[in-house]
């Protein structure tokens, strides 16, 4: 369960990371700070990988 919570904060991270520095670049026009977007891609992309990293979860 961990591993598949890890897994789409990742990807959403990732996601998040790319459209936000698209943003700042003004490649692409969002609703929102781009900078939020970016940082809070950074926070999530970071903290997927470190549950992904993780290896308590026994069920698999």
């Amino acid at each position: 369960m961990i591993r598949i919570i890890g897994l789409i904060m990742t990807i959403g991270g990732a996601i998040a990371l790319v459209f936000g520095v698209l943003g700042i670049f003004d490649s692409i026009a969002l609703m929102f700070s781009p900078w939020a977007l970016t940082i809070l891609g950074v926070i999530f992309f970071f903290a997927g990988i470190s549950l992904i990293k993780r290896r308590s979860d026994k069920e698999s």
